[in-house]
């Protein structure tokens, strides 16, 4: 009964967030047969919650509307990049990130430029806001994916490509990026959606940074392939960066795969720092550079947990990860090497499957 009503309220909710549609309220006009099949997609391919949720809910977004997106471009590029935002709300109630808070959202703003700016210049960037679970309700030794919690966001994302499909990619090839929370809800979209050829077909790569994707994922998701060189398709890149030794990662699993960013390998074989393009740091919820650093530092992939390992050559604050956990890093450490190969992976899967 409660599970009945928690989803009554739930609807309510996403009902009352938006109100009548207005000049300062936009809605994204769609066909009501396609509206309804994006509905009927969504229904039947998001994973159940498997408890009840006793914690109030916020409202919903509504991704035919313009407030439900941090970012809706006009599209002007041949590729596009659904990107989903890590991990920035802390609070324990709501358990559920409000998507209406102005300064949450200003938060994601920021991280639009801190992180999915490596992925902007080459690919017109879409991406949703969403009721990401707060670090309040996670437990770092469960499956984040049967959290009830998380499982709130992971829809709204899951609805939020259903309709991105349907009425804003027109048919594009597009890459899937994250990091954090984001990579995860990503991760559970290619689990329970990417057995579709026809999405196979469509994704040039997804960047899922910052969270593990396990050999036994690669078993299980047979249509989940781990990138193995720079140039590489439809195939998966990840990494989860920390100091050598450091212990207690909450994103690091067993089984972790990886790749490192400075030679595109999946060896052991330690990468220069001369390879290192520049990190670039950034202030993330504010999108200012704060400095950038050429040939910044080298790196490894430790073969025994699947750790990227490097020694950054100054003190860093790490945030409430374990020592040594770099975490936070993930993007700014390997920044312009990032982006450069977001546009090779774009050049090679144009190569192979025309223009």
């Amino acid at each position: 009964m409660r599970l009945i009503w928690t989803g009554i309220l739930s609807l309510l909710l996403c009902l009352a967030a938006f109100g009548p549609v207005s000049a300062a309220n936009p809605v994204v006009s769609v066909p009501a047969t396609a509206a309804a099949k994006a509905a009927t997609t969504a229904a039947t391919t998001r994973a159940p919650a498997p408890q009840a949720i006793v914690d109030c809910l916020p409202g919903c977004p509504d991704y035919s509307q313009m407030v439900a997106w941090a970012s809706l471009p006009a599209p002007n590029k041949p590729v596009d990049v659904f990107y989903v935002y890590p991990t920035i709300y802390p609070d324990k109630s709501p358990l559920n990130m409000d998507v209406f808070n102005q300064a949450l959202r200003a938060d994601v703003q920021g991280l639009l430029k801190a992180q999915a700016g490596v992925y902007s210049g080459s690919a017109n960037l879409f991406a949703p806001y969403y009721r990401q679970v707060s670090f309040a309700a996670l437990d770092p030794n469960a499956d984040m994916t049967l959290n009830s919690y998380f499982r709130i966001g992971a829809d709204d994302v899951h609805r939020a490509f259903d309709f991105y499909l349907n009425f804003l990619n027109q048919g594009r090839p597009f890459i899937l990026a994250g990091h954090s929370q984001g990579s995860v809800v990503l991760l559970d979209l290619m689990r329970s959606r990417f057995k579709d050829p026809a999405l196979q077909k469509q994704l040039v790569a997804a960047y899922l940074i910052g969270y593990s994707v396990t050999r036994d994922d690669l078993r299980k998701y047979p249509w989940i392939k781990p990138a193995k060189g720079a140039d590489d398709t439809g195939v998966v890149v990840s990494w989860n960066t920390q100091m050598p030794g450091a212990t207690g990662s909450p994103v690091l699993r067993p089984g972790a795969i990886a790749i490192n960013p400075l030679n595109w390998r999946t060896d052991d074989a330690m990468a220069d720092r001369n390879l290192n393009l520049g990190a670039v740091f950034y202030d993330d919820f504010k999108g200012k550079v704060l400095r950038e650093v050429p040939q910044y530092a080298g790196a490894r992939i430790n073969l025994e947990n699947g750790a990227l390992e490097t020694v950054p050559p100054d003190k860093l604050e790490i945030g409430h990860f374990p020592q040594g956990v770099l975490h936070k890093f993930d993007y700014a450490f390997w920044y312009r090497n990032l982006q450069r190969n977001v546009q090779t992976r774009i050049d090679a899967y144009f190569k192979r499957n025309g223009s």
